[in-house]
Formats: structure tokens, sequence, C-alpha cells
């Protein structure tokens, strides 16, 4: 293929790396200009995920193409992770400005460093060579270290930054370990090259480099045992950063990690397929018990993350055509259910602005603010996976692949841990019903997260039914032009 057609292929990462140099540009010489580059920024994830949509829904995509020799795949499902990541790029962008603005803190650097992060997430999705990963991996993981410690003169925000360096920076040498073992055995760095190599022989220490590289991303989507991470940093973090952090860089991670498993490692289902179920029961229990007792919303949120990340990973598990379709599906659900959550926090404050993150705090909501705590009803019942809501849907596909698959056990274990992370979900549904106000809170919020608090609820109510005709068939688009290339 020609470097123009290369070019062509990578548009939407062109696009948007050329518009975070020059707004990069525009943050060094008008350093107060924050609000005019976070509009700039928004315009530019927008026009991006309008190039990826085009392609998603253009028939001539659904195989893709490949880029640069082979290093980079454009196809329906790389398009779909893309677009649910620059989505939850811009809503989080929305919401982001007033948080920072009560502070003085909201600099123009911020929606540079969440665009450059959107073009890492970007090869993360399409990647098809070791070498392009670790780069798409490592161009995101260095802008959120940084957008995690964003609040220099917050203590929390600086622990929360130097936690996530540090056991990022482990867990990228755990990667790098697996990828030299399996360049070792496979002689190439190219998924391609590797599936084959190793469907003609398959060696105990290449064994050993397929876990490793399972568990550096493992850690990525913060997948039990390596999850230590995620309620620390979600807490010390700035809301709106923690939002980011638990929506698109969990769809880049999990994309690139179900790419890597149907993949090159695609012959050794066996091999990894114990591995994910144990991660995946894992993820259900200890993200569910380990929420019961938090009185930090942001900390339940981060078990409530951890949780969601095991049904996805039941889906994975399958290793089947509608287990990757219903890893998709759920992906889609749980960014709106995860957006609309913290966007709801950050709508939380009192009479001083300053933000309220505990149970305490929330007590009375229905009589202080009735739309909100009506609105964060409908989101714990999407999480908690009760229908009539759309959340109930993302379950239902992943269990159902497991069944198909023969996976009784594992779904019947899901479905029943799914019970336990029920329980704190409640919690918010009795204490901003039942309980009497302890304290006065602001009334109002910007328009702008309203509009997104909105767009997220609309989205997981039963009128997100709507949607699930066209978003099942696209999600089985993505899962077949991933399984074409095997």
């Amino acid at each position: 293929m020609s470097f123009t057609a290369s070019l062509t292929l990578t548009l939407p990462e062109i696009v948007l790396s050329l518009s975070g140099l020059a707004l990069l540009l525009v943050a060094a010489w008008a350093p107060r200009s924050g609000r005019v580059v976070s509009i700039l920024s928004v315009a530019a994830l927008v026009g991006a995920a309008a190039i990826v949509a085009a392609r998603l829904i253009g028939p001539d995509w659904a195989a893709g193409g490949d880029a640069f020799g082979g290093i980079y795949r454009v196809d329906a499902f790389g398009s779909f992770a893309k677009l649910l990541i620059y989505m939850a790029c811009i809503a989080c962008l929305v919401v982001t400005p007033r948080f920072f603005d009560r502070l003085g803190a909201y600099r123009p650097e911020y929606p540079v460093l969440m665009i450059f992060n959107a073009v890492g997430m970007g090869m993360m999705a399409s990647a098809t060579d070791l070498m392009t990963l670790y780069i798409g991996l490592e161009m995101s993981s260095l802008s959120s270290y940084v957008l995690a410690s964003f609040l220099k003169q917050d203590a929390r925000s600086n622990e929360a930054g130097l936690k996530y360096f540090v056991l990022g920076a482990l867990a990228s040498g755990i990667l790098l370990y697996g990828m030299s073992l399996v360049y070792g055995f496979a002689g190439t760095t190219s998924y391609e090259g590797i599936r084959t190599a190793f469907a003609a022989n398959f060696p105990m220490g290449a064994l050993f480099g397929v876990i490793f590289v399972l568990a550096g991303l493992a850690f990525k989507v913060s997948a039990v045992p390596f999850h230590m991470w995620t309620p620390d940093v979600y807490e010390g973090a700035p809301t709106p950063v923690t939002a980011f952090f638990a929506s698109a860089p969990k769809v880049a991670a999990m994309a690139m990690l179900v790419r890597m498993a149907m993949d090159p490692f695609a012959a050794q289902v066996a091999s990894w397929q114990q591995v994910v179920i144990f991660a995946a029961l894992a993820s259900i229990v200890v993200g569910a018990l380990g929420a019961i007792g938090q009185q930090n919303l942001k900390r339940l949120l981060a078990y409530s993350s951890i949780n969601n990340v095991g049904f996805v990973l039941i889906g994975l598990a399958a290793a089947t055509p509608a287990g990757v379709s219903g890893v998709m599906t759920y992906l889609a659900i749980y960014v709106a259910m995860t957006i609309g959550s913290f966007v709801a926090l950050l709508m939380l404050r009192d009479p001083d602005g300053n933000p309220l993150e505990t149970f305490a705090h929330i007590a009375g909501l229905s009589q202080r603010r009735p739309a909100l705590a009506w609105c964060l009803l409908a989101l714990m019942f999407s999480l908690a996976g009760i229908p009539p809501l759309f959340g109930f849907w993302g379950k239902f596909v992943v269990f159902q692949a497991a069944v198909e698959a023969d996976m009784i056990a594992l779904a019947a274990i899901g479905i029943a841990a799914s019970v336990i992370g029920a329980f704190y979900y409640l919690k918010f549904i009795k204490v901003m019903f039942f309980d009497e106000p302890a304290r006065e809170m602001e009334t109002t919020s910007p328009l702008g997260h309203w509009v997104v608090l909105a767009l997220c609820v609309l989205f997981i109510s039963p009128l997100g039914y709507l949607v699930n005709a066209p978003l099942g068939e696209l999600a089985a688009r993505a899962a077949a032009a991933l399984l074409f290339a095997v």
C-alpha cells in the first residue's frame, strides 16, 4: 500500500495530532485561553469522530485495510472502539472547565493532553504490531499521568499521579518483558507473523510471554489482581479526570486486549482462556465486595468500574464472535453509564462551590434536587443491570455469549455475583430518597452538564432499546472485522 493511502487510513489520528500541535502553540502564546482551546479541541474530536463514523457505517470499510506495511489496521472493530473513545473525550471536555474554574487552575494544556491521549488510544485500538501497540499505550499513559496530577496544589491529586505513574511503569515493564518473550519465540512483532509462528510451534517460553502480555494489559483495564491503583487514583484525581479514566482509556485498553487475544494469540485460546475467566470472576467479586464499605462516591465508582470490567471479560472468555460482539455492546453501554454517573457527581456542590463526594453529602438529595436524584437513580439501576434499563442488555449479551460457548458455570457465577453489586447501587437510592437532608447544596448546574447527563440517561433508559438494533449490528460488524483477519 502506498504512503498516501496509509495517510488516508490514519486520517483521524492525523487530524487530532495536527490539532494538538496547533493548540499547543496557542496554549504557549495565550496561557489564559483555556476555554477557547477546549472548544477547538472538542471541534477536532468531533471531526475525527465523524471520519470514524463514516468508515464504520460505510460497507466498503467492513474488511478494513492495513497501513504502513501492516503495523496499523483500519477496520470496523477499531473504528467502533475509536468512536466510543472520541465521544467519551468530548463529553469529558464539555463538563471539565467549571470544575477547574472554581480553583483558578484550568489551563489550555488540559484539552491538549486530552487530544494527544485520544491519539494514543486510537493507536491502541488499531495496532497490529507490538511496537505500534506500545507506542500508542505509552502516548496515552504519559498524558494520563499528567492529567491525574493536574491540580498541583492538591496533595490528593499529586499522590494519585505519582501512584499511577509508579504502578503504570511497573505494568509497562511487565508488558515489555512479555513482548520480548513473544518476539523471541515468534521472531516477529507483527500480529499476523506471531499468529502464524505460534500456530506451528508454541513452546512453554512463549506461553510465559503471552501471560506476561495479558498481565500488563490487565493493569490498563483495572482487572483483578492488577486493580490496586484504581480506587486511590480515582479518588485523588480531579473528578473530570476520573470520569475520563473510567471511560475512554477503558475502551481503548479493552479493545487492545481483545485484539491481542483474538488475533496473534487466536490459536492459543486454551492457554489464555483460563486466565481471563479467573480475572473476570475475581474482578466481579472484588469489585462488588470492595464497594460495599465505601463512603466516598468516587472510590465506590472505582470499584464499580472493576466490577464492570469483569462482566466485559466474560464476553472475551467466550472467545466467539458473539462474545466479541457482546464486549463491544457492553462497552458502548458502559461508557454512557459511567460518564452519566460522574457528570452527576460533578453537579453535586455546596453553596460555596465545593464538591460533595460522600454518601453523607447526598442524603435527602431527592428533596434538594429531585431531577438530579432521579437521573442518578436511573444510572445506578442501569449499572446494577435491572431491567428495563439498557444496562441489563449489556449483561445479557455477555452472559448469552458465555452460555452459547458452553460456559454455563461461568455465566451462572457471574449472574450470582452481580446480585452482590446491586446492594451498593441500591444504597444510593436509600440515601437519596429516604434519608433526611444533611446539608445545603447548590441548586443549579451549567447547561452543558445537563445536556451530557440527559443524553446519557436517555441512552440507558428504555428508550435506549431503540438503538439496540443498529448498536448490535455495528458490534457484530466490529466482531466480524476482527475475526476476519484470523
